[in-house]
């Protein structure tokens, strides 16, 4: 877990299917974009990691969404929201601890710009190009075998800065520390088979949190209200 500034925490369950034909060029490149993923992703504030077990379907090679979940309270946007985003208040948090309101489970859905995607896709490569030294290639040159784990970093970032901006616009906030995990439903490896960089991308998600009273509206009484309520 990196990105020691970031109180949002997630979990990511991947498998390797691969069969390697010589096992210690296998385990070399491996280890090379290992190192060069963890130089990367150190220069960011977010490191998110993701759970799921969901598959892919056929067409397209697009994710099925995980269902939504019975109940809860639809949420209004406090500010700007983006296109599609959907926000629900779940169950109250028991044994949580919250020092500025009632902590709750929000589940969300939501889409992924292609164009965030993208741009934090031209720095990770940026930065990579400036850490790379793959045995058998120049130094500074990133393989083609390195691109898909580049892909799979770029697109956990922009799902952890989506995610930030639904929790502003919305006047949401996090629980700190391992208390504050985000679970993505969907399985991110799968999301970046066939994905070419600057599409968008859909997920639902789950997050533990309350309501952040800096960002929530101030209710005003009039007049009446105030009168009423003294006498």
């Amino acid at each position: 877990r990196n990105g020691a500034s970031s109180s949002i925490y997630c979990y990511h369950r991947t498998t390797n299917k691969t069969k390697a034909s010589n096992p210690n060029k296998s385990t070399m490149k491996f280890l090379s974009v290992l190192a060069l993923i963890t130089a990367v992703s150190n220069a960011f504030v977010l490191q998110p990691s993701f759970q799921s077990s969901r598959g892919v379907s056929s067409l397209h090679m697009a994710v099925d969404l995980v269902a939504e979940p019975e109940g809860g309270i639809e949420l209004s946007p406090v500010s700007s929201s983006m296109p599609g985003c959907r926000v629900k208040q779940m169950d109250e948090l028991q044994g949580v601890k919250c020092d500025f309101g009632t902590p709750y489970e929000f589940w969300m859905t939501a889409e992924v710009d292609g164009a965030l995607v993208k741009e934090v896709h031209t720095q990770i490569s940026k930065d990579a190009s400036k850490k790379a030294a793959f045995p058998g290639f120049r130094k500074g040159q990133v393989p083609p075998y390195a691109q898909p784990q580049i892909t799979q970093f770029s697109v956990q970032e922009s799902l952890i800065k989506t995610v930030r901006a639904i929790l502003d616009g919305y006047g949401l906030k996090e629980l700190a520390g391992d208390d504050g995990k985000v679970e993505v439903k969907e399985d991110v490896a799968d999301m970046c088979k066939g994905y070419k960089v600057g599409g968008s991308l859909k997920f639902t998600a789950t997050l533990n949190g309350s309501y952040d009273p800096e960002k929530q509206p101030t209710v005003v009484e009039s007049e009446s209200e105030v009168e009423t309520e003294a006498a």
